[in-house]
């Protein structure tokens, strides 16, 4: 059902671009760029200014705001899909605003959506109309889902918040330029904190992740704090344990093993708003150490078969997970690009040893569990090389407490420390770009940068509270060696997903690049509504285009967090052009295409948060604006009102 939007917005701006502006920044702009690459610089005319024709970009700019609204450029129309508790397995009951269930939580749509999925049905066609949505579900605000129980924080309310994370596998069908979920699916699911799941390679069976539950390291219950994620070639998802540790409280015993307690430490375990450790043990740090190391991995899921077990992919390593994105080198071998989301970590490229099979699918369902995980380091002259994460090789050995790869694994970020990686700018998501193979990372911010980080030339700014995008460039290969299987970049090359060194170049520098502070670096004809701050995912539509949705936007700039595109290649390059403005207090999150690029799924995550703001007295009641309904994450579904493909 559609409710209405209260209007005006709190606070909107002119959508007339800033000519004068321009012009005055243009020359600073110019030597911002030649230093790093960016983009060739030209003189700046009333016509280019007003109408960027260097754009291949043809959509109305949003005007900048903050609003308690989802704010979307003229010309096109969001649809609300899903919404936290809406009924999700055939058996589920109606949303209740504040209800503290967890059996009906479990089969309901659940909260803090996220990342976000296609995949077409039939499985392996390119079907725009009808599919299966995969959403990660990253966290839960229990101050703006739930009413508050009289009793303050009970059993019963943390079993709720559990049972409202994982992930949610939903059958969608568009029709008459609507989209609907499909009752009572079959292929309908929920993975929530309590699901059981398998382990897999290197740390499969590893002491370090025996529990007294599980003493044989066989079976984890649960997977938490999802972030992005990505799909296989074989159709799989690949979902991102990345806030984890955010679910577990306390601190190890005194006597605890120190490699635990380093390992605890290292991923910032303990603190929490979850109290979950007052009410189950195994979150209990003093009580069971070793359960942290079963978290933070890369799970793969089978979305079209609800009976399959989601699996833990070890030898992904285990870190911060904000995504997990792959590419198909002309060998066939797979690489999964994947993000360490936290200030001063890492980026890391798992590549398998074999092939995959496309006429096969089922022989590619262990492929991730044998390869080579490497971490980067970003050299000055513009260089990136990948280094090894594997036991007995340069430092990886017992003389530095690492006695196999499950050690490796489990302290991948402790590895990356040994082996000189570059510390990033809280590296969140890893696209790969179609048809041309180059890696775009978003770098969030890190404020820290200059004080705990030295700055360098793929973290230039001090202080980085805006931050920024980069551009990774595989060489390319000559398909000579073999028949490709990925995207090729010339008549008789493909890019080399595997090779031990890259080239590379910072794409954008985020903010606003009238002010001083900021030291932003973005094309000359950006207007006041197209600079944004904190990207965060990122995503690709059919005409190769890079959208990128940010997260922190709001914080610093005091502009709604949002979606913005931009092209890649030509004139258009970094040129980038606001979509779409989520309501006050959210971020925008895992915006993915249908095949035809003609519907682009979005996740509203947490609006009406902060300030203040909580279940009684939100900041926001969108998407329903009933008085007695919460604010509630949602996936929205965005189309052109001609039906054509967006951009």
């Amino acid at each position: 059902m559609n409710h209405p939007e209260p209007e005006p917005p709190l606070r909107s701006f002119s959508a007339a671009p800033w000519l004068e502006e321009v012009i005055e920044r243009r020359a600073a702009l110019q030597g911002a760029a030649a230093a790093i690459g960016l983009f060739a610089l030209r003189p700046v005319s009333l016509a280019a200014a007003a109408v960027p024709a260097r754009s291949t970009l043809r959509f109305t700019e949003l005007g900048a705001r903050l609003a308690p609204t989802l704010g979307l450029s003229p010309g096109h129309r969001a649809q609300v899909l899903l919404r936290q508790g809406d009924p999700l397995l055939p058996d589920a009951g109606p949303y209740v605003p504040g209800r503290i269930d967890a059996s009906e939580q479990a089969k309901a749509f659940g909260s803090g959506n996220d990342y976000l999925a296609y995949l077409p049905l039939p499985r392996g066609s390119q079907n725009s109309d009808h599919g299966l949505l995969f959403c990660n579900h990253e966290n839960c605000y229990p101050g703006l889902q739930f009413a508050q129980h009289p009793e303050g924080y009970t059993s019963a309310q943390a079993a709720a918040e559990r049972a409202a994370i994982g992930g949610s596998v939903v059958e969608v069908r568009r029709e008459d330029d609507r989209w609907s979920v499909v009752p009572g699916s079959p292929l309908a699911r929920r993975l929530t904190g309590d699901t059981p799941m398998a382990i897999r390679g290197p740390a499969a069976g590893s002491p370090r992740l025996a529990t007294n539950a599980d003493p044989a390291a066989e079976r984890i219950l649960g997977t938490l704090g999802n972030c992005a994620g990505g799909v296989t070639p074989w159709g799989t998802v690949l979902t991102a344990e990345e806030n984890a540790p955010d679910c577990f409280t306390g601190k190890p015993a005194e006597d605890a093993d120190p490699a635990e307690v380093r390992s605890i430490e290292r991923l910032g375990f303990g603190y929490t708003e979850h109290a979950w450790g007052r009410f189950e043990p195994r979150f209990d740090l003093a009580q069971e150490p070793r359960e942290a190391n079963r978290f933070g991995w890369i799970v793969e899921i089978d979305p079209y078969d609800p009976t399959s077990t989601p699996i833990k992919r070890t030898a992904l390593g285990r870190f911060r997970h904000e995504g997990a994105n792959t590419a198909v080198g002309p060998d066939g071998r797979v690489a999964v690009y994947m993000g360490d989301d936290t200030k001063g970590e890492y980026l890391y490229r798992f590549v398998t040893s074999r092939a995959w099979n496309p006429d096969n699918l089922t022989a590619n369902r262990e492929l991730l569990d044998e390869g080579t995980l490497s971490v980067a380091r970003f050299e000055p002259d513009g260089r990136l090389t990948w280094h090894d994460l594997v036991f007995g090789k340069g430092p990886l050995t017992p003389a530095n407490d690492f006695t196999s790869q499950a050690d490796v694994v489990i302290e991948a970020r402790r590895a990356g420390d040994l082996l000189g990686a570059t510390p990033l700018d809280r590296p969140e998501d890893v696209e790969v770009q179609p048809g041309t193979g180059r890696i775009y990372a978003a770098l969030t911010n890190n404020s820290e940068r200059g004080e705990r980080w030295c700055t360098d030339t793929a973290n230039p700014r001090p202080a980085n509270v805006h931050g920024h995008v980069l551009e990774l460039t595989p060489p390319s290969v000559s398909l000579s060696v073999g028949p490709s299987v990925g995207p090729s970049v010339g008549p008789e090359t493909a890019p080399d997903h595997a090779a031990a060194e890259f080239r590379w170049s910072v794409f954008l520098l985020a903010g606003n690049p009238l002010s001083e502070t900021h030291g932003a670096t973005v094309h000359p004809e950006t207007t006041r509504h197209g600079w944004f701050s904190c990207p965060d995912n990122l995503a690709f539509d059919s005409a190769g285009r890079l959208w990128i949705a940010t997260d922190g936007n709001e914080n610093v700039n005091q502009r709604g967090d949002g979606l913005f595109a931009c092209d890649t290649d030509g004139e258009g390059r970094a040129l980038v052009r606001h979509f779409l403005s989520v309501p006050i207090g959210a971020e925008a999150c895992g915006p993915c295409f249908t095949p035809d690029g003609t519907t682009l799924f979005v996740s509203i995550q947490h609006p009406g948060s902060g300030g203040g703001s909580n279940y009684s007295n939100p900041s926001t009641r969108w998407p329903d604006f009933q008085a007695d309904v919460p604010p509630r994450d949602a996936v929205v579904a965005v189309r052109r009102i001609d039906g054509e493909a967006l951009g």
